[in-house]
């Protein structure tokens, strides 16, 4: 062999093996792996007279890869008695086997879902029995069609909830709303409650915006202070009971809303070491000035002789200084107040008196 035959060898032996490379096939991702994760949060619950069930949608696959094409999610329903384990949710042919579809709910519109926060809600309302358990559970697809498997199951008993609680007052205070209501009367059914309720304590920034719940879990008492609120802002409050009767935890309607404003009642410090300085038609007052840091104002009053005070003047805060002019001869005294600066201002108590004889 020449030396340049000698020299091509190697390169064509490495093109025969990258040709060979070329011909193998990858190996195949079965499409179950690249399905949309199931669902892991299902929930349920009665509220009112339906059974609202919450979840979030998945955000992964199978195969924990980004799941950037979510398309759908099905909800499906089975009922039974309620004795024994419920039925099964087995996925065949992208359907749960045995269970009765109530809902496709499409990513980009959710619609007759909606989202409450990083979740959606689904009220089931069709066809509902007191008594009857219902166990739902919910499967995602993508744009592929690939259905991943199906979430666990969430098994609610349908349970009349309470109506709502009633006459639910609210008094502000300092930065904080106190509350008070009276238990229903009823449940949904007409019947009267037989078992303790419990209350879950509403807030909301506006009349119609979304209410988020303060209570961590249902209280007992009819009577709940929200504190560490900020003065002079509307804050609207409802409460709804709560029953839990056979492992279902059953909620009522809200209360109508009622609107509550904190308001700072707090007066500053009086204030200290006043002084009056007289001279002709003229007192000139000096004082130490109140502590407190929302101290808006200062408020001065004058009484001829044994007479009533009466405000005279007043000057804004910082200044701890005023000049009483066209003042008739004759004796006087003087108290100084301060004024904060709350909606409604609170004025503290009176300052030492002096009393000044005017030339």
């Amino acid at each position: 062999m020449t030396r340049r035959g000698r020299g091509l060898a190697p390169c064509l032996g490495l093109a025969l093996l990258a040709l060979a490379a070329c011909g193998k096939k990858a190996q195949p991702v079965a499409p179950e792996v690249r399905a949309p994760q199931r669902v892991a949060d299902l929930t349920g619950a009665v509220h009112d007279s339906v059974i609202e069930l919450a979840w979030t949608p998945p955000v992964s696959r199978v195969d924990s890869t980004r799941l950037r094409d979510l398309a759908l999610m099905r909800v499906f329903r089975v009922e039974d008695g309620g004795s024994g384990e419920p039925k099964a949710a087995m996925l065949v042919d992208g359907r749960i086997a045995g269970y009765a579809e109530m809902a496709t709910i499409h990513a980009d519109e959710p619609a007759p879902a909606f989202a409450r926060g990083s979740r959606l809600v689904f009220a089931d309302r069709q066809g509902l029995t007191f008594g009857q358990r219902y166990t739902y559970a919910v499967i995602a697809g993508d744009s592929r069609g690939r259905i991943g498997p199906p979430s666990a199951r969430v098994s609610v008993t349908y349970v009349p909830a309470a109506e709502p609680p009633v006459d639910l007052v609210a008094e502000g205070g300092e930065r904080e709303a106190r509350l008070t209501w009276q238990a229903p009367a009823r449940l949904i059914d007409g019947s009267a409650p037989t078992d303790p309720l419990a209350y879950e304590v509403l807030r909301a920034p506006s009349v119609d915006a979304e209410p988020t719940t303060l209570t961590r879990a249902p209280i007992a008492e009819r009577a709940f202070v929200d504190r560490a609120l900020e003065n002079d802002r509307t804050y609207y409050y409802a409460v709804r009971a709560v029953r839990v009767v056979s492992g279902t935890t059953a909620y009522s309607a809200p209360s109508p809303r009622v609107a509550v404003t904190p308001r700072d009642m707090t007066p500053p410090s009086p204030p200290a070491n006043l002084v009056a300085i007289p001279s002709e038609r003229t007192v000139r007052l000096t004082w130490s000035p109140s502590p407190e840091s929302d101290v808006a104002a200062y408020v001065v009053y004058r009484a001829a002789g044994g007479g009533a005070f009466e405000r005279v003047g007043s000057t804004r805060a910082p200044t701890a200084t005023f000049v009483d002019r066209d003042v008739a001869r004759g004796t006087y005294r003087y108290v100084v107040t301060a004024q904060d600066s709350a909606a409604r201002p609170n004025e503290s108590g009176r300052s030492n008196e002096v009393r000044v004889s005017v030339p």
